[in-house]
């Protein structure tokens, strides 16, 4: 048995009694039901159950079924008078015009029918409100458009009547003008280089003025322009035209506005007191919108629907893919295929088709949620957005979500699917014997680094401990040369500041790659360094081939070479920082190593602190500084094999393993396993800032 409510509401709670007097009846006598006892239940059912069976012959029914006869005879006759009417229409009138007025035609018929009917349904009162506002609203757009055009035809004709006189005598009197403005302008350029050379102005100051003089100067000559005639009638019929067009867009959209606010305030009546339509329509979107009447908005999402049943499904089922099966293919990784069958394709095609899939589910669920909360509003009281209320929406309040599609269509294809192409290959076994087709092998590879199996294995924990170290130590003494060298930079007693920054910049603008080149060079075992200290120092350098030196070598570069951007952050911050501070610590009796732990230092890292914990995580992936300086190596085989060199970082390790090596599959996991720490650590880094708990970066 339907359950209605007694009362209609808007979308900010207004209550309406309703008009349907038979949905009213159903509806006292439900909520009757639920509040009377056992003995007058029984009563009132069967006195709900004689008012349904007798729906047709309930007297408000009837009235109902008389009104929608007559209103379906009105529309027919409506045809027939909008016709004559056309015909009766003066045929000099611009077409713009004559659409209006056979709107406004429309418009005061249906008004006129409607005003009869507004106390018997909700829907009567409606089109009644919103043909009362076009009937009221469209006659000045059309007297405004009809002067206008008029003002316009006077203006042409007026054009085509200009005396060649004048035209000659206006272009005269505009060419004499200029000459004047000409040789005034240039009187005051003369008058300011004079000043600039006494030294009255500034040469950014005569610059600014010369400038404008000479906006000045266009802008007389354009306005004077309209005193000849021609000139001056072709701008007013440009704003003219422009103005009409204007104002009847302006005209039209309040009206649009006007009748979008009434139906807001004009509650929908339906004989249906749960939502049918969103279920139905869940497989196909854009029907459901149909349905309710929603027609641009449902062809809308007719387009999703051909997107999941004819590209996403289709796809995921193997059709159109290059060589993979779609899903399919995402778990046979090609075998048993074709020789020419690669498995690295079928699973990168699997992982398309599962992101298609999910993209047509999350299609699905917002067209089945649009339809719901439609359906829902409408047993509500709640009338279904036209299209131009949806345009109004989506231009407030899904702005940031349309202008976020297609960074999220980016995300995925540029993002998410290389990533978890990288997580699933890491649960296979690609390796040097199988490059074109491979198979999955679970958590072996993550089982063999753990675990410290294998060559791929030992060499992990030897790398990361190297890598660990080599961040730490790299990225603090960058930041202890960068902060050192701006307190030393910042201070009053220092002079040829300039000089100073300019010097200590260097690093960071010079191409790091020249710079690891160059060092690595010169302390090869001929360089220039290296000969320096055995022939003057009687150090025996051999930083190529010795691991420890090696390392030594690239932790003093990378302090050298990461201190200049920690050099410019600190520098930046210090000259911020209020000299009120410092002055008032002084009075209490601070030292300068207290100023500095108490003032400087916090208030550096506080404001530096996320960009810091940046400086680990690139130094824990810093690639090019240790292929380029001696190429991971030096290289000791009965410790690394043949797979790294005493100096790798894992980032250069997996480059070796897959790259070189063809390891594709325990390289993945190790990526992984990379990935993951390096943001346990940026998260760690990051919450523990200042900076993050009182700023919330």
């Amino acid at each position: 048995m339907k359950d209605y409510n007694r009362f209609l509401y808007d979308e900010i709670g207004n209550k309406y009694e309703r008009k349907n007097l038979y949905l009213k009846e159903v509806a006292k006598l439900n909520e009757s039901i639920k509040e009377a006892s056992m003995e007058k239940k029984k009563e009132l059912k069967s006195q709900l159950n004689e008012v349904i069976k007798n729906k047709e012959s309930h007297p408000y029914i009837k009235k109902l079924r008389e009104y929608k006869n007559k209103e379906k005879d009105f529309l027919s006759s409506l045809k027939d008078k909008k016709k004559e009417f056309i015909t009766k229409l003066d045929k000099s009138l611009a077409p713009k015009i004559r659409k209006l007025k056979i709107n406004l035609f429309i418009s005061e018929e249906k008004y006129k029918f409607y005003k009869g009917y507004t106390a018997l349904t909700y829907d009567a009162e409606l089109k009644y409100e919103e043909n009362r506002l076009k009937k009221e609203e469209l006659p000045n757009i059309i007297n405004y458009i009809i002067k206008g055009e008029k003002e316009l035809k006077k203006a042409i004709e007026e054009k085509k009547n200009i005396s060649p006189n004048d035209e000659k005598k206006g272009k005269e009197e505009l060419g004499r003008f200029k000459t004047q403005q000409k040789e005034k302008l240039k009187k005051e350029e003369k008058r300011l280089k004079e000043n600039r050379k006494k030294g009255l102005i500034s040469k950014k100051a005569e610059k600014n003025e010369i400038k404008a003089l000479k906006q000045k100067y266009k802008e007389s000559v354009k306005s004077k322009s309209y005193n000849i005639p021609s000139k001056s009638k072709n701008g007013f019929i440009k704003s003219k035209k422009h103005d009409i067009n204007e104002k009847t867009k302006l005209g039209l959209k309040v009206i649009k506005s006007n009748i979008a606010d009434q139906r807001r305030k004009t509650p929908i009546e339906v004989e249906k007191s749960k939502p049918k339509i969103a279920y139905f329509s869940l497989l196909f979107p854009g029907m459901g919108q149909l349905i309710n009447k929603q027609f641009k908005k449902g062809l809308i999402f007719l387009l999703a629907t051909l997107f999941v049943y004819f590209i996403a499904i289709p796809y995921a089922l193997g059709f159109g893919n290059y060589q993979g099966e779609g899903i399919r293919g995402l778990i046979t990784l090609a075998e048993g295929g074709r020789r020419i069958d690669k498995s690295l394709i079928f699973m990168i095609e699997g992982i398309l088709a599962i992101f298609l899939v999910i993209i047509s589910m999350f299609l699905l669920y917002i067209s089945f949620k649009d339809v719901l909360k439609t359906e829902r509003n409408i047993i509500k009281g709640i009338r279904p957005r036209n299209w131009f209320e949806t345009k109004s929406a989506l231009g407030e309040e899904g702005f940031p979500y349309i202008i976020n599609v297609p960074a999220f269509i980016v995300i995925i294809f540029i993002i998410l699917v290389p990533v978890t192409t990288t997580v699933l290959l890491s649960f296979t076994g690609m390796d040097p014997q199988h490059q074109s087709k491979f198979s999955w092998i679970g958590i072996d590879n993550y089982k063999a680094i753990f675990l410290g199996e294998g060559l791929a294995g030992s060499v992990f924990w030897l790398t990361l401990s190297w890598t660990l170290i080599w961040t730490f130590v790299a990225t603090t003494l960058a930041i202890v040369i960068g902060f050192g060298l701006s307190l030393l930079v910042n201070n009053d007693r220092v002079k040829g500041k300039l000089f100073f920054r300019t010097v200590y910049l260097l690093p960071w603008a010079v191409p790091a790659f020249i710079t690891i080149m160059f060092f690595s060079i010169m302390l090869s075992q001929n360089g220039a360094i290296s000969q320096l200290a055995n022939d003057f120092l009687g150090l025996e350098l051999n930083v190529k081939n010795n691991a420890n030196q090696t390392r030594m070598a690239l932790i003093f570069l990378q302090g050298w070479l990461g201190s200049s951007y920690v050099f410019l952050l600190s520098t930046g911050v210090l000259q911020a920082i209020p000299g009120d501070l410092y002055e008032a610590a002084e009075m209490d009796g601070a030292t300068t190593w207290q100023k500095l732990r108490r003032i400087t230092i916090p208030i550096v890292l506080f404001q530096t602190a996320p960009l810091l914990v940046g400086q680990y995580v690139f130094n824990f992936n810093n690639f090019s500084i240790i292929y380029l300086f001696n190429g991971g190596g030096p290289f000791e085989p009965s410790k690394y094999g043949n797979l790294a060199g005493s100096s790798d970082l894992l980032i250069s390790y997996i480059y070796k393993l897959t790259i070189e090596n063809q390891y594709q599959g325990i390289g993945a996991a190790i990526t992984i396993f990379v990935a993951i720490a390096v943001m346990f650590v940026s998260f760690l880094g990051y919450r523990n800032s200042k900076a993050f708990k009182e700023e919330r970066l």
